[in-house]
């Protein structure tokens, strides 16, 4: 994503890795940051943007795929073709 020229925070580098923070924190965290969010955990981040009671800059729910540079470029285009991302899940699919 970054050699795409997006402005990426893991959450190894924001001192959150394997620190089990509550999904609702995390999306709290990259909404105080002014970031979308990135995740494999579909599911729940999906569920939780349904039942928000605050904005968010938008949600990227990937499944797994182990050609991440492929994966990098679907997430890549899907964000770019939104002017908008704010308050909305982004599913990005393995490719077929």
């Amino acid at each position: 994503m970054r050699r795409l020229g997006h402005d990426v925070l893991t959450s190894l580098e924001a001192g959150n890795a394997n620190a089990s923070v509550p999904d609702p924190e995390v999306l709290s965290f990259a909404s105080s940051q002014q970031r979308i969010l990135l995740t494999h955990n579909r599911r729940h981040f999906l569920q939780l943007n349904l039942r928000r009671t605050e904005g968010n800059y938008g949600i990227v729910l990937c499944t797994f795929d182990a050609d991440f540079t492929s994966q990098a470029n679907r997430i890549d285009a899907a964000v770019k073709a939104l002017r908008d991302c704010a308050d909305q899940p982004i599913r990005i699919n393995r490719a077929a």
